[in-house]
């Protein structure tokens, strides 16, 4: 009675499966501690030819344990060959794909590389070798070269394209150089693109899939918020999921008011959303430049999530001061006076204007979004978590973007308004002294 693999052996009846363990030999049993025999089919690596193979599954699928197994096939197998593992910060490289539950040092110990922190080095007793790298900071992909690479999320790449294009340019050693990117997906240029690339093997899979190893109470739980949802099928179905329909921005259209740089600016203005509580809410704090130019630049995301009042106002000032700021745009609709309060205990030495809010958000929104078409507002970077609530902001009311309010996309709203519009809704100004 044959059985290759976990996932055949679990489909057998109870009697059955009980008569095949007997049969087991020592050397069986040895081969169950292997990943050969707990991965499940649908994370083989693909039959067909490929140079890139991408896999968009929704979170707990497996997907960091199918990255470092390839990688740890690979290397045992090629002697002397290089591997870059990129994750979207170095921190999260060595978080994940490295000391991670699932990650390289997790391997049994006799197949452990030796890892030099200092170096972002593992080395594998045959000379095989693999590099930590940032997609933070793509140029330090520009001439390094490699036989393999391990991409680890890269919907969360903050310089996505130019970070895998420098990486892909290197990837020349070798008789058959490949890379295996493994994402939860979302929507951004890099992933859109290598979905309808050539030479891309592509495998999809949901949080489901792994049902086997997760505990059927967060199964459970998370069916019963997100099932049938926009997110639920992006975060755990795999979905690649389109702009959502009546969205006020596109992907497309931020990507084409994407900037390398500000020009000089006459003023920077921050935004700022105060959350409705502490329970896990995030205050939307986000820094918008006026250049020269007279266009406006949206300079960095200060949001901080689940803060106290005091804390989330000290992030507020950090944010003022880093950016030599000359006015703070504050909703106050949660908050009243209390906003202002915590804000003057910051230290914020700088006027202040109370906005208060009598039109949904994406109604405010809107002439926002028109700026952008215009062309006159540009991102200097790629901000992951404020892009995702803008493409969900639905003209004439409504919002499907992740998490319960977009409270960034509300901060940079509040900000643009001051700045390219001269106004906000009903702002009394104060100066707080």
């Amino acid at each position: 009675m044959p059985m290759c693999n976990a996932q055949a052996l679990l489909a057998l009846p109870h009697d059955q499966m009980v008569e095949v363990i007997r049969r087991w030999t020592r050397k069986k049993m040895t081969e169950t501690q292997s990943w050969n025999f707990w991965a499940r089919d649908d994370q083989a690596a693909p039959l067909e030819d490929w140079r890139v193979w991408l896999v968009m599954a929704g979170r707990g699928y497996g997907k960091t344990r199918m990255g470092a197994e390839w990688v740890r096939a690979l290397a045992a197998q090629h002697a002397g060959a290089r591997f870059a593992l990129v994750g979207a910060t170095l921190n999260e490289a060595r978080a994940v794909m490295v000391e991670g539950e699932s990650g390289l040092l997790s391997l049994p110990h006799s197949e452990r590389p030796i890892w030099e922190p200092s170096l972002r080095r593992l080395t594998w007793a045959n000379g095989a070798m693999a590099t930590l790298f940032s997609a933070a900071e793509p140029e330090s992909l520009r001439g390094p070269q490699h036989d393999f690479a391990w991409a680890d999320e890269i919907a969360k790449w903050p310089s996505g394209i130019k970070a895998w294009d420098n990486l892909m340019l290197g990837l020349r050693l070798g008789e058959n150089p490949r890379a295996m990117a493994t994402t939860t997906p979302r929507p951004v240029s890099l992933v859109r693109r290598l979905n309808a690339e050539k030479g891309v093997a592509i495998t999809h899979g949901r949080t489901t899939d792994n049902d086997m190893n997760l505990p059927p109470d967060f199964i459970a739980s998370v069916r019963a918020i997100y099932a049938g949802t926009r997110l639920g099928r992006q975060e755990l179905d795999g979905e690649l999921i389109a702009d959502a329909a009546g969205a006020l921005w596109s992907r497309d259209l931020l990507e084409r008011q994407r900037a390398t740089a500000a020009p000089e600016l006459k003023r920077v203005v921050i935004g700022v959303d105060p959350p409705v509580s502490e329970n896990g809410d995030t205050c939307g704090i986000i820094a918008v430049g006026l250049g020269v130019d007279k266009n406006a630049y949206v300079l960095a995301d200060h949001s901080i999530a689940g803060a106290s009042p005091e804390r989330w106002a000290r992030a507020v000032a950090a944010a003022a001061e880093a950016w030599q700021a000359d006015r703070v745009v504050a909703e106050i609709n949660q908050g009243g006076n209390m906003v202002e309060t915590v804000l003057r205990a910051a230290d914020i030495m700088m006027p202040i204007k109370r906005a208060h809010a009598s039109k949904s958000k994406s109604v405010r929104a809107e002439p926002i979004a028109t700026l952008y078409e215009a062309g006159r507002v540009f991102h200097v970077r790629t901000f992951l978590e404020l892009e995702d609530q803008m493409c969900g902001l639905i003209a004439g009311g409504g919002y499907e973007g992740p998490g319960r309010s977009p409270d960034r996309a509300d901060a940079l709203v509040w900000a643009l308004s001051e700045l390219m519009l001269g106004k906000t809704d009903r702002v009394p100004q104060v100066r707080l002294l």
